[in-house]
């Protein structure tokens, strides 16, 4: 079966008993999509970010590239199990938890499926530092497939404080 690249958000605002703070989830969050979802072939250095939405912590952020003979939707569901591994979601949408995981980008270009809730690319990549800086460290040349612009050039817009209106790009 051919092999996918998926580029990966990684996320965690919350303390995990055993293994730590944020930043140490992120870690062993990359430990954890090579030894369960794909052979983990970049990562991005962690940073830091301010939470979007009613949380009050911040996050640990960061990136990775992992290639798998998985579809998206069962892809999906191995980085839902992940995420179970390292405890429940609590509260809202956007509130405090312990690991999140995100399919940004793969190289299949487009997809959307509405059963579960998947769209790639991600919806809401183009405004999101947090995920475009990580990114353009290790998938600096992949192309946003709605847009055709390369993960540099939505970084660079990111950073001058223009991110793309997906809805006006989106055809």
């Amino acid at each position: 079966m051919a092999k996918s690249s998926y580029l990966i958000a990684l996320g965690s605002n919350q303390r995990h008993a055993r293994i730590g703070p944020p930043a140490k989830v992120v870690r062993s969050a990359f430990g954890a999509l090579n030894d369960q979802a794909g052979k983990l072939c970049a990562q991005s250095q962690i940073l830091f970010s301010n939470p979007v939405g009613p949380s009050s912590r911040r996050y640990a952020n960061a990136v990775a590239i992992i290639v798998c003979p998985d579809n998206p939707l069962e892809l999906l569901g191995t980085l839902q199990n992940i995420e179970s591994q390292y405890g429940t979601r609590r509260g809202q949408r956007w509130s405090r938890r312990v690991l999140d995981l995100d399919i940004i980008m793969w190289s299949g270009g487009p997809f959307l499926n509405t059963s579960p809730d998947l769209i790639i690319p991600h919806i809401a990549m183009h405004e999101r530092a947090f995920v475009l800086q990580p990114a353009n460290e290790i998938a600096r040349d992949w192309r946003d497939p709605i847009t055709g612009l390369a993960i540099r050039h939505l970084a660079s817009r990111e950073k001058r404080g223009k991110p793309l209106d997906r809805e006006a790009n989106h055809h």
